[in-house]
């Protein structure tokens, strides 16, 4: 009879959602006999360091991967690596798949979203997802002999790679959107960010790497891990592309720069393998040979536990863990955060859901602090970072804030847009409705994040300062301060 270990909270997932929980319970503690489990599928698991805040909510950090072992000699938190295989809530227990049986009084899922691979790609070896540490490594290995490469999709993470990538010969660059990175910005900023992509294939950049220790993926006899995906690591959190060299190098190294094709309002059609690589095959009837394809479609929560849960889960209509607003699932005693869950409760005003690290670190937070309570028998609220979206990137080289509303979603189309750009330096789009301000887009060193956090949530009547609002002879940061 396999031995059943207990811990009063366990959290799966080693990802930005899964090690901020287990660090804020650490914090909030009640006994010093409270035990605590992180549960990870990964050697490697991602902290969030250097934290800037750049307003009362929005926060602008680091994501920096960790061996589990390093991240448990620095606290009170046990980790263990092993995969969640079924779910006995009704006796509060879970299984793993190394058989092991551990008694929880809290559970919280963190299990994060898998990539979400383009249709008619999955199955093919030369189409990859990039997600975790290893999948980029996946990445860098193939470009190495590679000349010709296809990236689909048009988020975050597709936007840094075609940017990022140096000494391709070819980039195709393939969105069904009419213009670039449209899940963050609107056509204006994607047309400013377009100017800073066509000059850098005629520009030699200078790019800075961290300067931090590396891990790599360890299998049980101590090599480096050659697993073809077999396990989930955990995502890669912001920045990624600035602690890897994606550079190509070696003779096949194109010395004239990247050549940046964007196809834009299409999707792939079909892929077909050749003697001389891929041909995909563009549905408004184009055909591009390439080497490899990367898949950069966005995810779906990863609910993949192959035994199940003994109580069925609310899901939301995404698929994800419906959750309510102290990320309490429908079953008594789980929690989640991060991607895997569907934010259930009814939301502020300025706030929607968006699988962002951003997120994944609040949510994160948010589980730690509903079970901390609900262990002590105390009361609490939901936190404040829950009343505004709010999101700090880097696109293109450029630091990039998002502030409610920012492309007006969920406003019907009624509502203003004020605009400020600078070529080269600074986007800015206010969104307005009776004069109030709902959302702000910044791109660049604009200085007006917290400004326009507070003229968000205070909703100030604006209308008597009409398009002087973002007159660049008055100081809007001093005015409103």
């Amino acid at each position: 009879m396999t031995d059943t270990i207990s811990y009063t909270y366990v959290i799966v997932g080693g990802g930005i959602a899964g090690v901020t929980c287990a660090e804020t319970l650490n914090l909030l503690r009640n006994e010093p006999t409270d035990r605590i489990l992180l549960l990870t599928e990964s050697t490697l698991v991602k902290a969030v360091t250097n934290v800037v805040p750049l307003g009362k909510i929005l926060n602008r950090f680091d994501v920096e991967e960790k061996s589990s072992d390093e991240l448990a000699s620095a606290s009170n938190i046990d980790v263990l690596l092993d995969q969640l295989e079924s779910i006995a809530s009704k006796n509060r227990l879970i299984r793993t798949v190394a058989g092991r049986c551990i008694h929880y009084q809290y559970l919280c899922l963190c299990t994060g979203a898998r990539p979400n691979i383009i249709d008619k790609a999955k199955g093919n070896a030369n189409v990859i997802g990039i997600r975790d540490t290893e999948s980029v490594e996946e990445f860098r290995k193939r470009i190495h002999t590679a000349t010709r490469l296809v990236v689909v999709g048009n988020g975050g993470i597709a936007s840094e790679l075609v940017y990022e990538v140096d000494g391709m010969e070819e980039i195709h660059w393939v969105i069904k959107d009419p213009y670039i990175s449209s899940t963050f910005v609107d056509s204006g900023a994607a047309t400013f960010f377009r100017e800073r992509l066509n000059k850098k294939a005629t520009a030699e950049k200078e790019k800075t790497i961290y300067k931090r220790m590396r891990y790599t993926e360890q299998n049980e006899a101590g090599n480096a891990s050659t697993d073809g995906g077999s396990k989930r690591g955990a995502a890669l959190g912001p920045d990624w592309h600035r602690a890897f060299d994606i550079k190509k190098h070696g003779e096949t190294a194109s010395r004239n720069g990247n050549k940046v094709t964007v196809h834009q309002s299409v999707e792939i059609n079909d892929i077909k393998e050749v003697t001389t690589g891929l041909q995909v095959h563009l549905t408004d009837g184009t055909m591009i040979e390439c080497d490899f394809v990367v898949s950069a479609t966005g995810v779906v929560p990863a609910l993949s536990w192959k035994g199940g849960c003994d109580q069925p889960f609310k899901l939301g209509p995404d698929g994800g863990l419906f959750v309510n607003w102290s990320m309490e699932t429908s079953v008594d005693g789980i929690y989640a955060a991060g991607d895997v869950c569907y934010a259930g409760w009814e939301h502020a005003p300025h706030w929607f859901q968006m699988r962002l690290w951003t997120q994944a670190r609040q949510m994160g937070a948010m589980a730690a602090r509903s079970m901390a309570a609900k262990r002590a028998g105390e009361e609490i609220y939901q936190d404040f970072c829950f009343e505004m979206f709010n999101h700090a990137t880097t696109l293109f080289g450029y630091q990039v804030v998002l502030l409610g509303r920012y492309n007006g979603q969920g406003l019907n189309d009624k509502y203003e847009v004020l605009l400020r750009m600078t070529p080269g330096l600074e986007y800015i789009k206010f969104v307005l409705v009776d004069g109030r301000l709902q959302g702000a887009l910044l791109v660049g060193e604009t200085g007006l994040e917290e400004t326009c956090e507070n003229l968000i949530l205070n909703q100030l009547d604006l209308s008597p300062y009409g398009e002087d609002l973002l007159n660049p002879d008055i100081d809007i940061e001093d005015y409103f301060d």
